[in-house]
């Protein structure tokens, strides 16, 4: 099992930045793929950005490709995604997620098939 705990959230005017982290405990070896989700009340949770084992194999939705970056650093199980130019349509609770899946598959724009998420942490845009 693998467990994972968001950080960084908060409030920060529109045009502003944010940083979240995910920190990831357990048996993270099969967390090869981590991925960053939002949902608004209402709306399903929605895949914004994915990024494997390797570092540099990554994806974004054309929504925030040019604004935020997923990092992550293996060494201390943890996944970034820093965010630039917030706007206050990003506006959210932010989930971490992991799936054991390929990098095909992490790579792929899907998200459908992850296994662990964590409990989210709220970024407000105003």
């Amino acid at each position: 099992h693998v467990q994972l705990v968001e950080s960084g959230g908060g409030s920060v005017q529109a045009g502003g930045s944010l940083q979240l982290s995910c920190t990831a405990s357990g048996y993270t070896r099969v967390a090869k793929c981590f991925a960053w989700f939002r949902q608004v009340p209402g709306n399903e949770r929605e895949g914004l950005a994915s990024i494997y084992t390797d570092g540099s194999s990554t994806y974004y939705v054309n929504s925030v490709k040019d604004r935020f970056t997923i990092s992550r650093d293996n060494v201390k199980n943890m996944v970034h995604l820093q965010m630039k130019s917030l706007k206050p349509e990003d506006t959210a609770m932010y989930y971490c997620a992991a799936t054991d899946r390929s990098v095909d598959y992490c790579t792929s724009g899907h998200f459908g098939t992850y296994n662990y998420y964590g409990q989210g942490t709220q970024v407000t845009v105003s």
